[in-house]
């Protein structure tokens, strides 16, 4: 990474983080009941410390008792997005809109986006799609936010960098699929401020931290799956917006995801979204877009990815299973650290593509061919 790439980096950190501390996570955990649990908070650097210790989180708490110690950690990830859900809202900004908007006697699920992301014209709307897993809206991942920091495994980096060159942005929360009734009652009692004696607090985190409860699950209309979510959000909203170039940030499975979208909403997807940047994606072309030659030739023009290697960044790293496009290296290994390690790289690729963004539009009348040439001509 350059030099003023860094200090790009550390000036878009140092916007939002004075914000942070008036919402500490110690803060938001105080409103549960898990205090003595989860003595942690971010940092100056926004790592995740104890804050008597300052050792990074410790998953074996309770010794040896694996139940135990996994919901306390299951607890830990619940309020890590809670609070980061606090933080696209207060600190980037972001409006909190429920999917389907006229539905409010039923589990719905919810997104991001910026104030504009609708309404302003010519302007760049960024879409963040994130892997599939347990984290939420806002995540890359929530490994890498507990082991590494916010910087790396959340996308409030990402978010701030688009704001800061005048994009808008949506940010999509594809594995929200479900209510689970008796865990929704358990995190409520969890984070019931004012409840009373301490020693009632105590009682309540016990009886979370060692019970297992049946699961009583409601799908989620239109987010039953992050294919549905991805559907639904293209369809009442992003494809409502006009004279707006898209752009997709996809990461793992949300390749996938996009994949699915391009091929169930070919025409609008080819002429709206500009260039796409795939993070070590579980997307399978061959299985997906299967011989259409329309976007094979597409994807080829208009994605990047970028895969886990041992090689520098950007540095081409094609496979023998994928050349459908080209890839290069995200500087790293590991898979849940490449969304931060190549976001700079990401960035100035959308930028050449938007400069060099012809404006040639696809339509569904088929390509005309020699072939065919000669077979109207001899008919």
């Amino acid at each position: 990474m350059e030099g003023n790439d860094i200090e790009e980096l550390r000036a878009i950190w140092d916007l939002w983080l004075p914000v942070t501390q008036e919402l500490s996570f110690q803060k938001f955990i105080e409103q549960s009941d898990l205090l003595e649990e989860l003595k942690y908070d971010f940092n100056e650097k926004a790592e995740l410390r104890h804050t008597e210790t300052q050792r990074p989180f410790v998953f074996n708490y309770y010794k040896n008792v694996l139940e135990r110690n996994s919901k306390r950690y299951q607890a830990l990830g619940h309020l890590l997005a809670q609070y980061i859900y606090e933080l696209l809202e207060k600190v980037c900004k972001l409006q909190k809109v429920y999917i389907p908007p006229e539905a409010d006697k039923e589990p719905r699920s919810f997104f991001f986006m910026s104030e504009t992301a609708l309404t302003s014209h010519h302007s760049v709307l960024l879409v963040l799609l994130q892997d599939h897993g347990v984290f939420r809206a806002g995540q890359w991942s929530q490994q890498a936010i507990i082991h590494h920091g916010l910087q790396h495994g959340s996308q409030i980096p990402c978010i701030q960098m688009a704001l800061q060159a005048h994009y808008d942005v949506i940010v999509l929360n594809p594995n929200d699929n479900f209510v689970d009734l008796k865990m929704e009652k358990e995190w409520k009692d969890l984070l019931t401020q004012n409840i009373g004696s301490s020693s009632l607090k105590m009682v309540q985190a016990e009886n979370f931290l060692s019970l297992q409860q049946p699961l009583q699950c409601i799908p989620k209309r239109y987010s039953n799956t992050p294919e549905e979510h991805m559907a639904y959000i293209w369809d009442y909203f992003i494809s409502k917006t006009e004279g707006k170039d898209v752009a997709f940030i996809v990461h793992g499975y949300g390749g996938l995801v996009f994949m699915d979208l391009l091929v169930r909403r070919k025409w609008e997807v080819m002429n709206k979204v500009y260039a796409v940047a795939l993070i070590d994606s579980e997307h399978h072309a061959g299985h997906q877009l299967g011989s259409d030659v329309q976007l094979l030739a597409w994807i080829k023009h208009h994605c990047r990815e970028w895969v886990t290697s041992p090689k520098p960044l950007d540095k081409p790293a094609a496979t023998v299973l994928k050349k459908e496009f080209p890839m290069v290296s995200a500087g790293t290994e590991k898979h849940n650290l490449a969304p931060s390690s190549s976001l700079q790289s990401i960035f100035k690729y959308f930028k050449r593509a938007l400069k060099a963004k012809t404006t040639i539009n696809f339509s569904r009348v088929p390509i005309v061919t020699r072939s065919s040439t000669k077979r109207k001509q001899s008919a």
